[in-house]
């Protein structure tokens, strides 16, 4: 029983490590219209600084993303923290948008490293037995942070003095605290070896994949893409729709979907990873429509409604489809088939964020995200036709 006490509270203090990390990640979120005051930028720039980190992440996983099994977990986490400290003293030494472009890319190489070694570091610290209860507590680590970043730059920025600087130096030093407790952490890595003998794990796709690959990657693309909206326009659409002036609100709204797709992780295990993914894809739809009311009648009950409800598909799609590829993966494969769902999973937070800030100019934000929620809708009714088509049975399972 002490053996399982103290596995557990390892896993869990791993799991905080991985919460600040990922808090960092969506810090800047409720604070990009005081960046447009201050340096004068449009919200094209607005997306390209948000998506920016995107293409960091994707690196990293394309380069990195099994380095942690030869190293051992906490040099790749310590590192990931590096590069987390290192984004936020950007953002407090920021004098234009050139800082904000490398804190951002910054904080994707730090996503890049956490991503795959937390989530195994933080399974390896849990007692024997207890490997789907620590894949929730990870999963909960990874959106709970992504939802508390907006929330804590949002109270603070709103209800403390020095919105663009304290929220850094508050995670700056939390970042300091989570070093701290990874270097007590014991390494679950047992036969380390150089980094020269790691190998660059490429992508993959092999044959018999593809028609569970193919509705899973496009459910995990228009959800990561709600979110890459959520994170990037919301704010803005908050502030000049609806008069929401306040950060600690607009914050808050970006957090619910974060936090709603915990909560959809979770009601994954109980539905069954079959149902999971066209459920998903339904909630998905109902979410973007939802969203579309907001944005057509300027509605503040429907955005928060969207937030919940697009945050709850993107969790049992995502969930659903991760855990559909890794079952139908070859073991020797499944790694590489996996960063493939990650990588298009990225590619949804930067690709349709940019093409939202191109039309934001001749569209205005209205025009951009109905455009926005068109394509992704009929990205969503895709994957769910698939699926019901090509796969009625498993979705019975």
């Amino acid at each position: 029983m002490d053996g399982d006490q103290r596995g557990w509270r390892q896993c869990l203090l791993s799991a905080a490590v991985f919460t600040v990390c990922m808090t960092g990640t969506t810090l800047p979120t409720p604070l990009y219209g005081l960046y447009q005051g201050k340096f004068g930028f449009s919200e094209l720039t607005v997306t390209i600084v948000y998506a920016v980190y995107a293409f960091g992440v994707i690196g990293v996983l394309l380069l990195a993303g099994n380095v942690s099994d030869v190293v051992g977990r906490r040099p790749v986490l310590l590192c990931g923290l590096g590069f987390a400290a290192a984004s936020a003293v950007c953002f407090l030494s920021a004098t234009g948008p050139a800082w904000l472009y490398a804190g951002r890319l910054l904080s994707g190489v730090c996503v890049g490293l956490f991503t795959g070694a937390a989530t195994a570091y933080v399974m390896d610290l849990a007692p024997r037995g207890g490997t789907h209860r620590a894949t929730f507590v990870a999963t909960a680590a990874n959106m709970g942070g992504l939802g508390c970043g907006p929330l804590l730059a949002g109270v603070l920025a709103q209800y403390a003095s020095w919105p663009l600087y304290l929220p850094f130096g508050v995670h700056l030093a939390l970042v300091v605290g989570a070093a701290a407790v990874l270097l007590w952490l014991p390494e679950t890595v047992r036969e380390q070896r150089p980094l020269s003998s790691a190998r660059t794990q490429r992508p993959g796709l092999p044959a018999q994949v593809r028609p569970v690959f193919v509705p899973a990657a496009i459910a995990s693309f228009v959800g990561f893409a709600l979110f890459g909206v959520f994170t990037s326009v919301a704010p803005a659409f908050l502030a000049e729709s609806l008069n929401v002036r306040n950060h600690a609100e607009s914050g808050l709204v970006v957090a619910l979907a974060f936090f709603a797709s915990t909560a959809g992780q979770l009601a994954a295990g109980r539905i069954g990873m079959g149902r999971s993914l066209p459920l998903g894809c339904a909630a998905l739809l109902a979410g973007l429509a939802l969203l579309a009311g907001a944005l057509r009648w300027d509605s503040l009950p429907l955005i928060v409604l969207s937030a919940l409800v697009g945050g709850c598909g993107q969790g049992l799609a995502f969930r659903g489809a991760l855990s559909a590829v890794a079952e139908a993966s070859p073991a020797d494969r499944r790694a590489a088939v996996i960063s493939t769902l990650f990588v298009v999973a990225y590619a949804g937070i930067s690709v349709p964020v940019i093409g939202v800030g191109v039309l934001v100019t001749p569209l205005g934000l209205e025009g951009a995200g109905l455009v926005f929620i068109g394509c992704m809708a009929v990205l969503a009714s895709t994957a769910a036709v698939y699926l019901l088509l090509r796969q009625p049975v498993r979705a019975r399972t």
